[in-house]
């Protein structure tokens, strides 16, 4: 117990963290959390583990809470050059519809060299969740020198960055300025699938979607277009997350549920598992914090 300095209150260590009010053992919390991260799905992780769904559910509505925390420790820092891959997958929600009515789709914006997952945000696949996603991309550009966006064949993520995130180039001439992105910003999409069938002008297979700035460097190889990191970490999703199996009748019931899963899975991953192709903790290789946050240290992190 502590002594507040100004009113002389009494109150717990754990005031405002994880385990307040938990009387869990740290280790039962994390087994039960690591199982879910390894592809455990609710129930199992349930009679497995000897917990209560609805206190699994509990735990994992608290990470909401470090999600927002860690979140916006991450987007303060400076960064002097990134490159993010965004690509997007989905599952079934409650019941088996075409993938154009899903609204498990799930998009993933990580950065290439670190493997940092900067977005993991799941709905129906239209213009408000691309939104949902630049917006937050929008904060990591006011940090960022030299930001490059590359996608596979999805224009909207250039289209909806053009619109919240660019710049008029005031060049003496009449009539209006022309819109670009701001500089030192960079969006390369890959053109899958073949065209050959189609009927009149053909895409370039790597292009930009939307104008950019004249003085930002253009340094980006042909090659270097791909998303194939993020489409490998959507690969480990499937392994790892029981919502997005293929194989099994394990699907989310609900859209909160499936975000519920992806808030564990986006601290788990970027600040405490350590990556099977970096050999770091994606946050370590970031630079934003110098080492992997323990359990002991997650869980008590204050959040309010």
């Amino acid at each position: 117990m502590l002594v507040c300095a100004s009113c002389k209150c009494l109150f717990s260590e754990t005031k405002n963290t994880f385990i307040q009010n938990i009387k869990n053992p740290i280790s039962k919390i994390w087994e039960v959390i690591n199982n879910r991260n390894e592809g455990i799905g609710l129930n199992a992780a349930s009679r497995t583990c000897g917990v209560t769904k609805n206190t699994i559910i509990s735990w994992e509505n608290k990470f909401l809470n470090i999600y927002k925390v860690l979140f916006l420790y991450a987007i303060t820092h400076c960064y002097l050059q990134l490159t993010v891959e965004g690509d997007e997958f989905y599952t079934k929600i409650k019941q088996n519809l075409p993938s154009d009515q899903s609204t498990g789709w799930t998009i993933v914006l990580m950065d290439r060299e670190s493997r940092f997952i900067w977005e993991l945000s799941c709905g129906q696949k239209d213009r408000s969740l691309f939104r949902k996603a630049i917006k937050k991309i929008e904060k990591l550009i006011n940090q960022t020198q030299d930001f490059k966006l590359i996608t596979d064949g999805e224009r909207r993520y250039g289209n909806v960055l053009f619109e919240i995130c660019y710049e008029l180039i005031k060049d003496g001439k009449p009539g209006r300025p022309k819109k670009t992105l701001k500089k030192g910003i960079q969006v390369r999409i890959k053109n899958k699938g073949s065209q050959a069938h189609k009927k009149g002008r053909k895409r370039p297979k790597y292009q930009a979607p939307c104008p950019e700035h004249p003085e930002t460097k253009q340094e980006i190889e042909n090659k270097d277009i791909h998303a194939n990191h993020v489409e490998a970490n959507n690969s480990a999703m499937r392994r790892k997350c029981s919502s997005f199996r293929r194989t099994t009748n394990t699907y989310a019931k609900s859209t909160e549920g499936l975000q519920r899963i992806l808030n564990v899975y986006w601290v788990v991953h970027n600040f405490m598992r350590t990556h099977f192709t970096t050999k770091e903790v994606p946050a370590v290789a970031m630079g934003i914090i110098q080492n992997r946050l323990s359990i002991e240290d997650l869980f008590n992190l204050q959040v309010a």
